[in-house]
């Protein structure tokens, strides 16, 4: 399947033109926040404070970068386990938040959030985090500096490689892909089901 080219801010339309399992080349930019930002930018939701970036069409990455050695843009850079930013995430679809990059599952209270407001939760590769640093051009912390490794960082990227998991219309891959070796495994396996 031929992976569709995409960039990032994301509108609604590119939104919904995706569905689990899509590969997507992603370029634009993106911004890297974990766990203590998202818990940093909830808490400022909450207060009424404006938030350090504008969050509608954004995409935010589970990462928080390594060192960049001398002479590179950034160190390597994989994703963070997702369902650790689950507790913060309705808040930020509510102000727009487009997508989001990470590994593993989501909570079901977030796929609902993800068809309520139009977003999408892509999948980078874990253990790739120094080919995924290939793909940025630029970085720049932008808030939270005080947070050292968790900061959040402005990212330039260039044909970085994700998956659809989750679709705004309901699809999750990792759910679709249990029920299909479920259905198909034991006849792969040299099994009869009957």
């Amino acid at each position: 399947m031929e992976s569709k080219r995409l960039t990032a801010p994301m509108d609604q339309a590119s939104v919904s033109g995706l569905r689990s399992g899509d590969p997507v080349l992603l370029s634009g930019v993106v911004y890297t926040a974990r766990d203590a930002a998202h818990k940093r930018l909830v808490e400022m939701i909450g207060r009424g404070e404006p938030l350090p970036i504008d969050l509608a069409g954004q995409v935010l990455y589970y990462a928080g970068p390594a060192p960049a050695k001398p002479g590179k843009t950034i160190g390597p850079i994989g994703p963070t386990s997702s369902y650790r930013m689950d507790a913060y995430t309705l808040p930020l679809l509510e102000k727009g938040l487009r997508a989001m990059i990470g590994k593993g599952n989501r909570s079901e209270p977030v796929i609902r959030a993800m068809r309520e407001h139009g977003a999408v939760y892509f999948a980078a590769t874990g253990g790739a985090a120094a080919l995924i640093a290939r793909s940025v051009r630029r970085a720049e912390k932008v808030a939270f500096d005080d947070l050292g490794p968790e900061a959040m960082v402005r990212l330039e990227i260039a044909d970085f490689p994700l998956v659809v998991v989750n679709d705004c219309h309901g699809g999750d891959l990792y759910k679709e892909g249990r029920e299909k070796y479920w259905i198909q495994g034991p006849r792969l396996m040299g099994h009869r089901s009957d």
